[in-house]
């Protein structure tokens, strides 16, 4: 924390000797504006309107025609990263956040926190009279920080934000959130209607609302990150509505149909070719009707879920705009990273599943048709899709490719943007943001923070753009790595690997293109120029060196079940009305024997409630008293739950849940209260505790496991003394089965 100054006053006996003093007051720079960011998740290049879309977004591309949108602008292959580079203005790796932040590593540029070395904007402003807001995702501290008592240096209010409401980790259920305010879990408290993009764009007018109201002159940062359009793709019906039978001509159709646009707007070269198809990308001609019918509803509801988060965001320029501060607001508005391939050759109703357990079939996705969208599911699109969301680049989020990093960019401010409508062609990097605004508000980044000595930016300022759309790239270099793909920009020149994960990093194939005049990467270069491949690789391997990339680790989410095998404990004592322990620090009940104990007391004939509730319908538990009876559900998924259920003994009674294993992934469910036995339930397979979408709760809910006790359901008619969950030690089957459930995906 900085210390405050000495007392510059004097002290004598009584105040009639003495005189007071207080420090001067901070002062904002002359004409200093307020500054919002918007970041998108997982919102391919041409998704928005004003980059070539179909999809309706008119109040994100009223932003562009009353700003100006770059065409060129790069982020990192996956979202950490780029959040990390975009409010530190630093190279990612450098900063700490070289992957998703559940993926730390402990190597400096794998630690999962952004370093103290590397202050944020919210922090290099708080001293020239800016206050913060961060609202929404914030997925930049390690888990290690998740717990109550843990570290909150790492959280939005330890990084220089006044107020923070929003979630952890890198997804959320948009009808049934597990939030945080500030520096705890909050309880949701279910209501009609509830979607969390609107409840996000509540909190964040009523931050700007409060300080305007409570510190008028003052100019403000609110940094808003929706969870759209990552999955789940959750959005209200008559959204999904808007959009019905109109993906019937498929991806194919779309991507031309995108790039025809991109090209008349002058987004894009005249001669730009569509990259080829992504490979398992396969032709929509090729697909039987019911693939095809389950695939468009599923881009239906993408398309509904964007335009769903376009209203939100219009809705906080309209608050701006009626209380006279959109005029001298720096709105930047960003995707994190290119579309998501993760939902496979036809997506999914439940990604989660479909990812870790089994994959689901057409017949399945028919049957459950209607519920895309709906809590009922958690869905995503098919990998075609985001090859059109990246239209006309190749390759999708987590590859170094244009499809992984090229980004819309959008910056509206009128009071310093004069031509209005324009598309700039520099050459920018997410990292250059930060630089960009410090430039614009004529503040220079500290030396020092909080007795950290700070590393020097290592973006460049934009500004120089906002009002010459013909001056050349002042960029000069930029690198990319993400699980080891590799990537180099330099001087027009792009060098990139596409690794694939086990095999040696040294056979990777180099590709080259020259991205001045082949936008798509379509021509590699590489066999005519192989002085510049070895020039371009050596060049990457020196930034590897200087920012902190090195080690390469092609690993994904094993690197989360290591740190989960060394972290979380085995043995869990909650209490009833526990904060609630987050989605990744929950029991690791993967795969292994396990058992739950509740000891209850002056439980009475009416007893209700739930005990203990972990994970969601989606996969998950839950033990709750009603009618007389505890009844104990495991959800494998949304479809499929075992329920078992015992009397309830009145007085005292110790109700325990055990799980057997019997084979890979298989085991048996034994319920019981005061030794009297309630019955037994086979599990043909059992779901990966990466699976969850909920955190765990003590003496209430959250987040639905199922629909026969739904949140928050807080016990009533006895008193819970103590729950304890107990699981076997780590085992070779344990490994066995995430290792097989890595190879489905």
């Amino acid at each position: 924390m900085t210390q405050p100054p000495s007392f510059g006053g004097r002290i004598g006996r009584t105040w009639r000797e003495s005189q007071p003093w207080w420090p001067a007051p901070e002062t904002a720079p002359a004409g200093a504006p307020n500054i919002l960011f918007i970041v998108l998740d997982d919102v391919g290049y041409s998704d928005l309107g004003c980059y070539g879309s179909e999809i309706e977004t008119p109040r994100m591309d009223a932003l562009a025609n009353g700003g100006v949108r770059y065409s060129n602008f790069h982020v990192t292959a996956m979202c950490s990263p780029t959040r990390a580079a975009l409010i530190t203005g630093r190279n990612a790796h450098a900063v700490g956040m070289g992957a998703i932040a559940e993926w730390s590593t402990g190597f400096p540029g794998y630690q999962g926190r952004i370093k103290p070395q590397a202050a944020t904007i919210a922090q290099m402003l708080a001293p020239h009279a800016y206050s913060s807001y961060a609202v929404g995702k914030w997925h930049l501290a390690n888990m290690g920080d998740y717990p109550t008592g843990g570290s909150r240096d790492f959280w939005p209010l330890g990084k220089g934000f006044n107020r923070w409401y929003g979630f952890l980790g890198g997804f959320i259920d948009h009808w049934n959130p597990d939030l945080h305010e500030d520096n705890h879990p909050v309880q949701r408290e279910p209501r009609e209607g509830y979607h969390l993009t609107a409840d996000l764009v509540d909190h964040a007018i009523g931050y700007v609302r409060d300080h305007v109201t409570s510190a008028p002159g003052k100019p403000w940062l609110t940094y808003l990150a929706l969870g759209a359009g990552h999955w789940p793709l959750h959005v209200p019906q008559d959204w999904i509505e808007k959009y019905r039978d109109r993906y019937n001509a498929g991806w194919d159709a779309v991507r031309e149909q995108r790039l025809a646009r991109q090209k008349t707007m002058g987004l894009v070269p005249a001669d730009t070719p569509l990259a080829p198809p992504n490979p398992n990308v396969q032709a929509w001609a090729s697909l039987s009707p019911p693939e095809r019918a389950l695939c468009a509803r599923l881009q239906e509801t993408y398309a509904g879920f964007l335009s769903h988060a376009d209203a939100q965001i219009g809705r906080l320029v309209d608050y701006l705009a009626l209380t006279g501060q959109l005029e001298n607001t720096a709105i930047v508005l960003l995707s994190d990273n290119g579309a998501s391939g993760e939902g496979g050759p036809t997506g999914a109703v439940n990604i989660r599943r479909h990812m870790s357990m089994e994959r689901e079939t057409i017949d399945y996705g028919l049957e459950q048709i209607d519920k895309i969208g709906s809590q009922y599911s958690f869905p995503h699109y098919p990998m075609g899709w985001a090859q059109a969301s990246n239209t006309p680049l190749k390759w999708f989020k987590r590859n170094t490719h244009g499809g992984g990093i090229r980004a819309p960019l959008v910056v509206h401010w009128p009071a310093r943007i004069r031509e209005c409508g324009g598309i700039r062609h520099q050459y920018h990097h997410v990292s250059d943001v930060v630089p960009t605004l410090l430039d614009a508000v004529g503040v220079q980044p500290p030396e020092v923070h909080e007795g950290h000595a700070q590393m020097p930016l290592h973006g460049i300022s934009m500004a120089y753009s906002f009002d010459r759309a013909d001056l050349p790239t002042r960029k000069q270099i930029q690198h990319f790595e993400m699980a080891g793909d590799r990537a180099i920009w330099h001087r027009g020149w792009k060098a990139v690997a596409r690794h694939t994960k086990g095999e040696d990093f040294d056979t990777d194939r180099w590709e080259l293109y020259h991205l001045d005049q082949d936008f798509a990467e379509i021509e590699d270069l590489a066999n005519q120029h192989p002085q510049k491949v070895r020039e371009l690789v050596d060049l990457w391997w020196e930034e590897a060196h200087r920012y902190g990339v090195l080690p390469l680790d092609d690993r994904d989410v094993e690197r989360s079940l290591e740190w989960s095998r060394r972290q979380v404990p085995r043995s869990f004592k909650l209490q009833a009305g526990m904060a609630r322990l987050d989605r990744q620090l929950v029991p690791p009940i993967n795969d292994r024997s396990w058992r739950l104990r509740a000891h209850l007391r002056e439980v009475h004939a009416a007893a209700h409630g739930i005990v203990v509730a972990c994970g969601s319908r989606f996969g998950g538990y839950q033990l709750h008293c009603q009618d007389g009876k505890a009844v104990f559900t495991y959800a494998v998924h949304e479809s499929l739950s075992h329920r078992l259920e015992v009397p309830l003994p009145l007085g005292s009674a110790t109700v325990e849940a055990t799980f057997t294993r019997t084979g890979e992934r298989a085991g048996r469910f034994d319920l019981w209260a005061n030794g009297a036995h309630g019955g037994t339930a086979q599990v043909a397979r059992t779901w990966l505790i990466f699976g969850m979408s909920g955190g765990l709760t003590c003496g209430q809910g959250n987040v639905p496991v199922t629909d026969e006790c739904l949140p928050p359901a807080e016990v009533s008619g006895l008193i819970i003394e103590e729950v304890v969950v107990e699981v076997d030690a780590d085992s070779q089957a344990e490994m066995n089965a995430f290792g097989a459930a890595i190879q489905e995906q």
